[in-house]
């Protein structure tokens, strides 16, 4: 996508601190990450799957909060808008402890990029649809890579959870991301709470006097807070993934690593071999598993294309609009989306470039950037098939045409790169 195409649809965004991030090409034919109000058919598949809910009274209750001023205690970190919250919430830990990875490079050297399509698993009744690795793994595997000691924790007491969370952050001052549920979060638009407890945030300050937190919230313009009542409920939503206060933090860094990663003096024999083994990573988890087993990776693409076909036949039309905004919403709204996780891997792939001197990965950015774009281009489609306005003539075979041509590119795409950087390993 081009810096000029990122959309500017404001509608629910008003008067919040919550916004879109996206990564485009600038005309140099650099990424940048690009701030966006929302897109049009991101907002109608949230119009639809409002339309489908049975909480509009509770959701009539609800009162955005916008932040306020802060007094309390607070660990020095700056803020940084990002695309994803669990890449967000990764770079603000990893940068406390002096190593400022880009998001791109916390994603990509943590192989995030995924695909899978499970019928098996269900989120409000319906197929999960998910274009990256699952919650939590990221944060598991760039740790690992990095050499980084880490700990996380779940709970069966509340109180404990909290007192474990001032723990770290009042005592040993560090902190520490929680992964909490969506619905309660009460500086989100109204319009954008659901039922979704895998969003990612970072706890560094806390306020006694006023019983509040202070958070990095990487979808946020800005540092937030929350109180005390609202933080436990959100770390201990219920629905399909319970969290039991699920929280993460770094116990220890190697002395070297922050000098090792200097983003104007990268240590290159030391991060090559890191790039090459993630990206290989990566295209193993789009590529390598059996045709016998059709969820997951470019298999998984092909896979949800078969089953749109059938969605009207089996389901009714009904049933199969809400299945595809179900889609839409995983591919836009729930974690950055097809297409957003594909233009991050690719300013991934371009950063990398510059940092191993390995020019022909910037080659592959440019590949995987078509590829982001034929997913917006299915996003923009599904939406007219959704909304059936007047005139629109795309169906669901159309939409499924278009995964498949998906699923070829990027089975493709994957295994050429990993050619490429087999080469570059002997």
């Amino acid at each position: 996508m081009k810096k000029a195409d990122v959309p500017q649809d404001l509608k629910y965004y008003r008067g919040s601190v919550i916004r879109d991030l996206t990564y485009a090409v600038n005309d140099e034919g650099h990424y940048e990450a690009i701030r966006s109000d929302g897109w049009e058919p991101k907002t109608e598949a949230l119009e639809m799957f409002l339309d489908t809910l049975n909480d509009q009274e509770e959701r009539n209750k609800m009162e955005l909060l916008v932040p306020t001023e802060y007094s309390g205690y607070e660990l020095q970190i700056d803020h940084r808008h990002a695309a994803h919250c669990e890449n967000g919430t990764i770079s603000s830990l990893l940068r406390y402890y002096g190593i400022n990875l880009s998001e791109p490079m916390v994603f990509g050297l943590a192989s995030g990029l995924f695909f899978a399509h499970l019928t098996f698993v269900k989120m409000g009744g319906m197929p999960v649809t998910a274009f990256r690795t699952f919650p939590g793994v990221l944060f598991k595997r760039i740790t690992r890579l990095l050499g980084i000691k880490s700990a996380s924790h779940r709970f069966l007491n509340k109180e404990k959870s909290m007192r474990k969370l001032d723990q770290l952050i009042m005592e040993e001052r560090i902190p520490v991301g929680c992964v909490v549920g969506i619905y309660d979060l009460p500086y989100y638009p109204p319009e954008n709470r659901f039922r979704f407890n895998g969003h990612n945030i970072c706890i560094i300050g806390k306020d006694e006097e006023k019983d509040e937190y202070r958070v990095l919230d990487s979808n946020a313009t800005q540092k937030v807070t929350i109180s005390r009542d609202d933080l436990l409920k959100v770390r201990f939503a219920k629905g399909t993934y319970p969290l039991m206060g699920q929280m993460y933090w770094i116990k220890s860094v190697p002395k070297d690593l922050p000098e090792r990663l200097r983003r104007d003096n990268p240590d290159v024999e030391f991060l090559r071999p890191l790039v090459l083994k993630a990206i290989k990573d990566t295209c193993k988890n789009m590529t390598s598993q059996p045709k016998w087993f059709p969820y997951v990776g470019a298999n998984g693409i092909m896979y949800l294309s078969r089953r749109m076909r059938t969605w009207e036949r089996e389901k009714g039309r009904r049933r199969a609009r809400i299945y595809l905004v179900q889609v839409i919403r995983m591919l836009e709204e729930i974690g950055t989306g097809g297409a957003g996780f594909r233009f991050v891997y690719g300013a991934f792939l371009q950063e990398a470039s510059e940092w191993t001197g390995i020019a022909e990965l910037n080659d592959y950015s440019l590949r995987i950037t078509e590829i982001g774009d034929m997913w917006r281009d299915f996003g923009y489609k599904a939406s007219k098939v959704f909304k059936r306005r007047a005139g629109d003539s795309y169906t669901y075979d159309d939409l499924a045409d278009l995964l498949e041509k998906i699923s070829d590119a990027e089975r493709s795409f994957f295994l050429d790169l990993q050619k490429a950087v087999e080469r570059y390993n002997k």
